[in-house]
């Protein structure tokens, strides 16, 4: 049975990730940050925690010691570096810690692997961030970088350690530039889980109106569990290499709100610009879960608030998976209708049974 280490498995890559390895069996084992309060409820939803041949561990990322212990211990196969201070607006604030986990945390595991055992295949998980107020369109493997936040800076070093690591030291290291992607198992705090998660409190009546930032920012968003699996068939390559995963379709922030409302049976009606931009109730379908819940007609439900707007929003990130299409065979299957459908009857499950997620 092959082995694999996961760090970040708390995450909603983490999880995903943890789910496909152990169903084409292999042991897994899963780390997450010292002390503190890490939350496993994605683990929980995805019935994990109490498989046979999934381990936990606590780890320290930014200590290399700890690094080369735990990797000599573990002699995984396969390690996949997902572990992250994964917000990029949040690291303004945090950019001492962005750097220690996103940057030299990377650096770490592969050193680690340099000196105990090189035959180990590693994935970096690279961010579409890198390329910041990006030159071209759409964005692939040769598109400069130009980070416009520290998260995005920590992992370009990172990402450049992980090319560095291959080219040098002959490792089967890859990088993929992942979009962003999206789950029931994503993180409150972004701004499509955000939506779904308002929305279905909304239609349950839980909740009276949404407050997001900027309604025109645009987002290629794919499906998680998708890029789960191409970072996976990254390390079963022949060749280690550089690959974006992406859809290929960009959204605005506008757009995705229409899907999610119209997943719970309502229309919605926007109105004004800028900050000023707020969106109504333009209709219920009948028999829908919102037509249940005494909602009404021109009832705001989206206010624009410019406490969530984020620098360089004007630059559009579209990512060419082409040559993941080429070199793995991958391909992104699903709509963006059908991912924003699950996330929010995921939500509206959640909330009609008191689960916190």
């Amino acid at each position: 049975m092959k082995k694999a280490l996961i760090t970040g498995v708390a995450g909603q890559d983490g999880a995903y990730m943890t789910r496909l390895l152990l169903d084409k069996g292999y042991v897994v084992y899963g780390t997450h940050r010292q002390g503190g309060t890490t939350d496993f409820w994605r683990l929980s939803e995805l019935g994990l925690h109490d498989h046979p041949d999934f381990h936990r561990r606590e780890h320290d990322l930014s200590d290399l010691t700890a690094c080369i212990g735990l990797i000599a211990e573990i002699m995984p196969d396969e390690i996949y570096n997902l572990a992250s201070l994964s917000f990029a607006g949040s690291s303004f604030g945090q950019a001492g810690a962005s750097t220690q986990i996103n940057g030299i945390g990377a650096f770490n595991l592969l050193e680690a692997i340099r000196q105990v055992n090189p035959g180990i295949r590693f994935y970096q998980a690279s961010t579409s961030e890198m390329f910041g107020k990006a030159r071209s369109f759409p964005q692939n493997e040769d598109t400069p970088f130009c980070p416009r936040n520290p998260y995005g800076v920590a992992k370009l070093y990172a990402h450049w350690m992980t090319v560095n690591y291959r080219e040098q030291h002959d490792i089967f290291a890859v990088s993929g530039i992942a979009f962003n992607h999206e789950s029931p198992l994503r993180g409150p705090e972004f701004v499509t889980r955000k939506i779904t998660n308002g929305c279905a409190r909304i239609a349950l009546g839980d909740a009276e109106a949404l407050l997001l930032g900027n309604l025109d920012a645009k987002r290629d968003w794919g499906c998680a569990q998708e890029y789960v699996e191409c970072m996976w068939r990254m390390l079963q390559a022949d060749v280690p290499d550089t690959f974006v995963l992406a859809s290929n379709r960009m959204e605005t922030v506008r757009g995705f709100a229409h899907r999610a409302f119209e997943a719970v049976g309502i229309a919605l009606a926007f109105r004004g610009e800028a900050a000023n931009e707020s969106a109504a109730i333009d209709a219920i379908v009948p028999d829908s879960l919102a037509a249940a819940s005494g909602l009404r007609t021109g009832q705001t439900v989206i206010r624009v608030s410019p406490d969530f707007y984020r620098p360089a929003e004007e630059v559009p990130l579209i990512g060419d998976p082409g040559k993941a299409g080429k070199k793995l065979d991958w391909h992104p299957r699903t709509s963006l209708d059908d991912l924003c459908r699950s996330m929010v009857a995921a939500d509206v499950r959640r909330n009609q049974q008191r689960i916190p997620a």
